[in-house]
């Protein structure tokens, strides 16, 4: 792990809303990397995919159909997911099911929550 990124718990924690006070520099390296997980049009349509899949959860070969991409490219696009903590994954078999993480959706979705400003 580079010396700015973090475990991804340990991102989460950071999350707070951008609107409550400022964030130092030690937080924004932090939540960053989430955010660039999310920035990439692959992954951001992924995290759409799982969520909305049935059950919250799907396989590669649920994803796989819904791109013009290669199976190891999907792969990855996961394991980035994952790497910052945005979704887990679970072995059944010879099939890896990857869901979302309720708190990491959360955390993320309260950087952006103005209510404070109310």
């Amino acid at each position: 792990m580079s010396k700015s990124q973090c475990a991804p718990d340990e991102a989460l924690e950071c999350c707070t809303s951008l609107a409550a006070e400022p964030i130092d520099v030690e937080q924004a390296e932090k939540i960053a990397p989430l955010l660039k997980a999310l920035g990439d049009p692959a992954r951001l349509r992924l995290m759409s995919l799982i969520l909305s899949h049935e059950g919250g959860e799907a396989c590669v070969c649920d994803l796989l159909p819904s791109f013009d991409l290669s199976q190891p490219t999907i792969s990855h696009h996961l394991k980035v997911l994952h790497d910052v903590g945005l979704v887990g994954r679970e072995r059944r078999g010879t099939w890896v099911y990857y869901s979302a993480r309720p708190a990491a959706m959360a955390a993320v979705g309260s950087l952006f929550d103005t209510a404070v400003l109310a």
